[in-house]
């Protein structure tokens, strides 16, 4: 990611020492990966783009498409209302080396216009709460519910959500259990239950735990 990181990142320590206390399954983990990283960011438009260019292909093609998209705004930052005027003039050229099919361009349009038009409640956010936000921004089309939950998680630093839709969730539970096959959100559910109210931390090393498998 281009975004700045803050001098100073949350403080998660009393998340950790609740998944410390509550799950000696995560304990491993969290020594070998250390204190979570999550930070918040503030540039809310251009990573919900970003999470329809990540729609249906692999998130490294993504990440090339999305630069080359980036590159044609001033500071490498589309705003709403340049990417409204970009898509009004682009050639189909264009918008074929950046990856922005019919139906993509359909959607970052449609997220232009409701930022653009004040639809997206960005002051309010802090005093909503997580499943407001969900049903706020799936009515974008092209915003589904884990596109939200992501957000929650990583733009917004929401500490309890569990995105059991997520399949390196799922894995990342199966592998940290030593269950025989992957887990049904139902399941992650009920096994998330003492996680609470740090789900998003134990997601995040549970997510991790892939990672240090592939370096094992």
């Amino acid at each position: 990611m281009w975004f700045d990181t803050p001098a100073t990142s949350p403080d998660w320590h009393a998340a950790i020492q609740h998944l410390r206390r509550v799950e000696p399954a995560l304990r491993p983990i969290i020594t070998k990966v250390g204190q979570c990283t999550l930070y918040p960011r503030r540039d809310y438009f251009i990573l919900l783009s970003q999470s329809i260019f990540n729609q249906q292909i692999s998130l490294k093609v993504a990440a090339v498409l999305f630069a080359r998209f980036r590159s044609l705004f001033p500071n490498h930052r589309p705003t709403p209302t340049r990417v409204l005027q970009f898509l009004e003039t682009a050639d189909e050229q264009t918008l074929r080396h950046i990856g922005l099919s019919r139906q993509k361009r359909a959607y970052i349009g449609n997220l232009a216009r409701h930022f653009v038009d004040g639809r997206v409640p960005l002051r309010r956010f802090s005093g909503m709460s997580d499943e407001q936000i969900v049903e706020c921004l799936t009515e974008i089309k092209g915003i589904g519910r884990w596109t939200v939950e992501m957000f929650l998680i990583f733009v917004l630093n929401r500490p309890d959500v569990l995105p059991v839709d997520d399949l390196g969730l799922r894995d990342g539970v199966r592998r940290v259990f030593t269950l025989d096959e992957r887990p049904t959100p139902k399941q992650v559910i009920v096994r998330g239950e003492i996680w609470r109210p740090w789900r998003t931390i134990a997601t995040w090393y549970l997510w991790r735990s892939l990672d240090v498998v592939k370096t094992d």
